[in-house]
């Protein structure tokens, strides 16, 4: 019997799928030509039903480090980017020639962080693959791994780290029903899935348990927490998400089936276009610490942000940059755009008002990500 959450699957019109390099490459790291093939050949029964397609795919590393003659993984910057350089183009002229074969046509679109910091850019990627999609081409999306450290330099606070993240941040983007985490195990599990009594975890709820171990995905930066991560990302844009196996053939006409496969993440509500930049594709520039009446003013009755409840302003930034606005404790529950610069914000701080003074964060410039209720 097929559940409520997922009956609704098959009315997705926009899907994100994003392959992983352990879907995409073979056990010794050369291309896993059968199953890239197979996923071509979804791709095109989809297009063919009316759905819209855009690709994130995992690879180029790992596939410029096997053409180079790399025995292990590269673990410095350059050597990764000199494999992505050597990867990326031989993996888009593939993905290019298959989909030719069945009628379609791809586009290549390389992103860095900046393409998500700058809202101006944020808009321009949006409004780049609206094209694409009504062109009737399959937008393939990766890190510009050859220009950008940043997904590269592993451990450092980032708008995207991995694949995973980059294309929960490219749902959001482009207004997508579905993202589809494609990975080398059936879903996300209570425990990892090679251990005595492991279930898959049919459908997320947040009572559900669950243990992530320290295990990445093969060749790739990721691994399932990273995945966990991402589905709550593009569940808080509105997305359903489900994070599948891509050994299995055949699996994305079975996901829009409402088949029990996989692990399904329901939507949350939409967050418009705006606040979901500001939640999910910027990188504060700071910190504002409110006292609790000032968190209980902007979670529960959606109130701008006065100098009264402000204890503590971090970080140096000018007016108009995005602050982490954070609890007593140090928790972050919202961002927003302060209209002070820190200095002027420091100056203020805790200052009582006369309920006319300028807020530092305006309620239309505040998106909330949590109640921050667990932190009393």
């Amino acid at each position: 019997m097929i559940s409520a959450s997922r009956s609704q699957l098959g009315g997705a019109r926009r899907l994100v799928v994003k392959v992983g390099t352990a879907v995409v490459t073979r056990e010794g790291g050369g291309l896993a030509l059968g199953r890239l093939g197979d996923l071509v050949e979804q791709i095109a029964s989809l297009r063919a039903g009316g759905h819209q397609i855009v690709l994130v795919s995992s690879g180029a590393v790992g596939l410029g480090a096997q053409r180079l003659g790399f025995e292990t993984s590269p673990s410095t910057v350059v050597d990764r980017q000199a494999c992505a350089a050597a990867g990326q183009g031989a993996l888009m002229a593939l993905y290019d020639m298959l989909l030719n074969e069945v009628g379609l046509r791809a586009a290549q679109v390389l992103l860095t962080e900046d393409d998500f910091l700058h809202r101006h850019r944020y808009t321009n990627l949006h409004q780049t693959l609206e094209r694409l999609l009504e062109l009737g081409a399959v937008p393939i999306i990766n890190e510009n791994d050859v220009v950008s450290t940043v997904e590269l330099a592993l451990g450092r606070n980032m708008v995207f780290g991995d694949n995973d993240r980059l294309s929960a941040l490219v749902a959001a983007s482009c207004d997508a029903d579905l993202l589809v985490l494609l990975t080398d195990v059936d879903g996300l599990f209570t425990d990892h899935p090679l251990e005595p009594g492991a279930e898959r975890i049919s459908e997320w709820t947040p009572e559900v348990g669950f243990t992530i171990g320290t295990r990445r995905s093969r060749g790739g930066r990721g691994g399932m927490g990273a995945k966990v991560a991402s589905a709550h990302v593009g569940t808080h844009a509105g997305c359903a998400v489900v994070v599948a196996s891509g050994l299995q053939r055949g699996i994305l006409p079975r996901v829009l089936a409402g088949e029990d496969v996989g692990t399904l993440f329901p939507p949350d509500s939409r967050l418009d276009k705006r606040r979901r930049w500001l939640a999910f594709a910027t990188a504060p520039a700071g910190r504002l610490r409110v006292n609790d009446g000032a968190r209980r003013a902007l979670t529960l009755r959606g109130g701008s942000l006065l100098a009264p409840g402000v204890v503590e302003v971090s970080g140096e930034f000018e007016a108009g940059s995005v602050v982490s606005i954070q609890s007593a404790s140090g928790a972050e529950f919202a961002r927003g755009l302060c209209g002070l610069s820190s200095t002027e914000a420091r100056a203020l701080a805790g200052l009582p008002g006369d309920g006319r003074q300028r807020p530092l964060v305006h309620r239309n410039d505040i998106v909330v990500l949590s109640d921050g209720e667990e932190d009393e």
